[in-house]
């Protein structure tokens, strides 16, 4: 019989190149616990995100790859994901949370917050750990739109007196709206904003998470100024509905966080552009009009679908909803390409190459 080596296993599947970060499996490090026992080849694979989205095709490529070696007779692999954090200063008040993602809008109405809602359950489903911040204080929502209506737990750290946040459909989740009366308006200025958006961030038990998905208020306000201040950001990503003017407002968001990371010592990617409500009585399109025009990825279009906000006023997000809808889908889409797009600058923050919007 011909002796199969861990040499020649490593050789072939250096044909297999991940497309998104254009270097193959093996100098990628991905290639792990290499077995070989009279022919039969085991070995995992280990990518940057459980929501990698061309997992199954590196799985297919590398098996392939393998079972042409000669003497080999099976092949079994198996695939893991470990989310790596992009390196930054800073942290201390999320010291265990890999990757901080924002998602915004230069208005309101666009449903920046389903977007929010489905794309960190979407991102929980794949496997990771996922928090979801409601940094909207004058209108949080994300309460109602998770079916959470408990208090979360105060307890006693080594840190200090910290919020639990609630668990909702496998999502860590804390919200101002928590704690403030629903039938009372929030009057704040810009201060207080600032301190709620700190002690949303610092004084809550996120432990681990792979992603925190912070849900911003529309606009160019206090909370996100805060938030681009207090922590480094992995990444934004920009909702939007497909008219002309919604892609002038949204450029307005790219602008505000562009002087952020000039005036400041990080660099705040804006991940790409999400075009929600598409088709139906909005049209369809202008979300690649945007992004193409703002030199940026369109992540993802999202159909118009009255069901979508009916199972957000339900309290079950249209993932768990109607998991088999077009939504749905576009929606595991998304949750894959954003989890791509932060993967690809973690990569290229690590390799030292200047990162790109």
């Amino acid at each position: 019989m011909v002796e199969v080596t861990a040499d020649q296993v490593l050789a072939a599947l250096k044909s297999v190149q991940d497309p998104d970060l254009h270097r193959d499996i093996v100098t990628l490090g991905f290639v792990q616990n290499i077995r070989i026992c009279e022919g039969a080849v085991a070995f995992s694979i280990q990518l940057t995100t459980p929501a990698c989205p061309v997992k199954d095709l590196l799985k297919a490529q590398a098996h392939q790859a393998v079972s042409e070696i000669a003497g080999v007779t099976s092949v079994q692999i198996e695939m893991t994901a470990q989310v790596r954090g992009r390196a930054a200063s800073g942290e201390a008040l999320v010291p265990q949370v890999r990757h901080i993602i924002a998602v915004a809008s230069g208005k309101g109405g666009v449903g920046k917050s389903t977007v929010s809602v489905n794309l960190a359950v979407a991102l929980a489903q794949s496997g990771a750990a996922v928090g979801l911040l409601d940094a909207d204080i004058y209108g949080p929502s994300l309460p109602t739109m998770m079916g959470a209506h408990d208090k979360p737990l105060i307890k006693e750290t080594p840190t200090g007196v910290k919020m639990v946040p609630l668990t909702c459909h496998g999502v860590l989740l804390i919200s101002l709206g928590f704690l403030l009366s629903p039938d009372k308006a929030v009057v704040w200025r810009g201060p207080m904003v600032a301190s709620a958006v700190r002690q949303l961030l610092g004084d809550v038990t996120w432990g681990a998470l792979d992603y925190l998905i912070v849900d911003l208020p529309p606009g160019t306000g206090d909370a996100s100024l805060t938030l681009a201040q207090q922590v480094p950001l992995s990444g934004v990503v920009l909702v939007m509905t497909p008219q002309k003017l919604a892609g002038e407002i949204a450029s307005k968001a790219v602008a505000m966080f562009d002087v952020l990371s000039e005036s400041g010592d990080r660099k705040i990617p804006i991940l790409g552009v999400v075009e929600n409500m598409s088709g139906g009585v909005f049209g369809h399109g202008g979300g690649q009009v945007a992004a193409t025009s703002m030199n940026m990825p369109l992540l993802g279009t999202i159909p118009m679908d009255s069901s979508v906000c009916a199972a957000g006023d339900d309290g079950v997000p249209a993932m768990l909803a109607s998991p088999a809808s077009e939504a749905a889908q576009a929606f595991r889409a998304l949750a894959a390409a954003v989890a791509a797009r932060v993967s690809v600058l973690t990569y290229e923050s690590e390799q030292g190459v200047p990162t790109s919007t």
